[in-house]
């Protein structure tokens, strides 16, 4: 189907080509089209974007197609056909309603573009540490993926008798910025490295956000068991190299059982390799899966408490 145009938010237009068409804006090609389906090129989590997006999709067909942020394979009908087993096998391990109803929804969210899929199962951001995600005092906190520390200060502003916090980014400049934004902490380690199974060098972009593990220079990496610590909550957002964080963290797992929240939307596989993983070195976690507010399903979470 050839696209009619391409448009960005009033007020942001610039005189710019996008694949040969001119960038205009939503008004004037409602305009000039009338009807339409529009079709989400771009994510987002900021409420004033998402309030433009619904409104948007209050007057005209608004579709947010589901693609993997890093390797291949799209998660359709034929997808869901082949893994329907692995599939039931997760939908039944999970612990609460909340859970069934986010998987569900976001099986269907990626069977059909549909953003109302997505609005039907997000919760705050707070409603884990406020429902099972229980930290206590003298947690040793993990962060794979720390970016700039946004996700190290959260946890530091609720446990504020943590024993320990050590952070993981392998991006350079997001680096930098970790290491200023989280200066006043106590008792923190800061590794610029990549996470993976085992140790050893990895090639990483420092350029590619989202999926950034691929080409580009290189970049060391670890598993979590060479950190040698006893993790008792480890957060995980490593672009798509979750299973095999969890494979390098076997050890680790075993001998701590930590609570883990671990990112499960950046592979098509993520839903079912994700869970099977951690239940394979384990069964006696209780799983919990989340979606905060976002389009698309960039912000799903399992967490194995």
């Amino acid at each position: 189907v050839k696209p009619s145009g391409v448009f960005a938010t009033d007020g942001f237009v610039r005189d710019k080509l996008f694949h040969g068409m001119r960038l205009t804006s939503y008004s004037a090609l409602k305009e000039q089209l009338g009807d339409m389906t529009v079709l989400l090129c771009f994510g987002s989590s900021r409420p004033e974007v998402l309030e433009n997006i619904k409104r948007i999709s209050s007057e005209q067909e608004l579709l947010a197609p589901d693609v993997p942020v890093y390797g291949g394979g799209l998660f359709n009908s034929e997808y869901v056909n082949c893994n329907r087993e692995r599939l039931l096998w997760v939908y039944s391990h999970l612990a609460d309603d909340i859970s069934r109803r986010t998987f569900e929804n976001t099986v269907n969210f990626k069977l059909s573009g549909k953003p109302e899929y997505l609005y039907r199962c997000e919760v705050p951001q707070d409603e884990p540490y406020n429902s099972f995600l229980a930290l206590g005092k003298a947690e040793n906190y993990l962060d794979l993926g720390a970016y700039n520390g946004d996700t190290v200060l959260e946890f530091a502003a609720r446990v504020k008798d943590y024993e320990s916090i050590t952070a993981v980014e392998p991006d350079k400049k997001s680096f930098k910025k970790l290491t200023a934004n989280t200066a006043a902490l106590e008792n923190i380690t800061l590794i610029n490295a990549c996470i993976g199974e085992k140790s050893g060098i990895a090639e990483f972009s420092a350029h590619k956000g989202r999926g950034s593990v691929g080409t580009g220079e290189d970049c060391r990496m670890i598993s979590v068991d060479t950190l040698n610590s006893d993790f008792s909550f480890i957060k995980a957002d490593v672009e798509g190299s979750e299973v095999q964080m969890i494979k390098g963290a076997e050890n680790t797992i075993l001998r701590f059982r930590s609570k883990m929240q671990i990112a499960c939307y950046h592979r098509t596989g993520d839903l079912t390799d994700i869970p099977q993983a951690v239940c394979k070195i384990r069964d006696d976690y209780s799983i919990y899966m989340r979606h905060f507010p976002g389009l698309p399903a960039w912000d799903i979470n399992y967490y194995f408490i």
